[in-house]
């Protein structure tokens, strides 16, 4: 298996060096190994988000309409769904934050 591995980076670690061999940069190898995209992260985490909301409507609207008693778990899951979408909107304003920085680089 050529390629930056494991047992190389831990090689490197070790001594500080490693023979030229072990290093090879293999452009294919990476899209492969890459994960999901920025997007397809960013909408699973909306996703879940959106998801936190609709439990916490739900268990609200059964415990108006008496369905349930559990007050507390009730205002765990609002307090989760809006903990939730705070940290959504800081993330929104570090991505829009990024990308404005980068519109104000010259090329």
């Amino acid at each position: 298996m050529d390629g930056f591995t494991i047992s190389s980076a831990k090689k490197f670690l070790e001594t500080g060096s490693l023979d030229n061999k072990s290093i090879k940069l293999d452009p294919s190898q990476s899209t492969k190994d890459a994960g999901p995209s920025f997007a397809d992260t960013l909408k699973e985490a909306v996703g879940n988000v959106n998801q936190l909301h609709l439990d916490s409507d739900k268990k609200m609207q059964e415990l108006s309409t008496g369905k349930t008693d559990d007050i507390a778990g009730v205002m765990l899951a609002a307090e989760k769904a809006d903990i939730a979408l705070r940290a959504m909107v800081q993330v929104r304003n570090k991505i829009i934050d990024a990308y404005q920085e980068i519109m104000k680089m010259q090329v």
